[in-house]
């Protein structure tokens, strides 16, 4: 079973910048993809980032490209998330996932595993 923990969200104001943590109880994998989903209130959940096991490929949803970066470090069974430049409209619970395949999918039904989510609140 692989286990997702997310952490560093919290209250930013605009403009401002904060970064995500998600840590694998397990190393990740060569095959694994891992991708950053987040959800609003009364919204679908959404894909903001993915990136392969290598680091080689990245994929980024228009709203966030230019702004947030996506990384890993595989030693550390860690992925992060840097958000920069945000904005009221980032604000959000976001996940973190895990895919068990070999490309960089950016659908929530290609994502095998689930953290629990990190809020994050963009204040104007």
């Amino acid at each position: 079973q692989v286990q997702l923990v997310e952490s560093g969200g919290g209250l930013v104001q605009a403009g401002g910048s904060l970064r995500l943590s998600c840590a694998a109880s397990i190393r990740t994998f060569s095959s694994d993809a891992m991708g950053w989903f987040r959800q609003a209130p009364g919204k679908e959940r959404e894909f903001v980032a993915a990136i392969s096991w290598s680091g080689a490929s990245t994929r980024y949803a228009d709203s966030v490209k230019g702004r947030f970066t996506i990384s890993r470090d595989n030693e550390r069974n860690t992925v992060y998330l840097r958000m920069n430049s945000l904005k009221p409209e980032d604000t959000a619970v976001y996940y973190c996932a895990a895919s068990i395949i070999p490309v960089v999918p950016t659908s929530t039904l290609q994502y095998d595993y689930w953290g629990q989510g990190t809020q994050v609140t963009v204040s104007s």
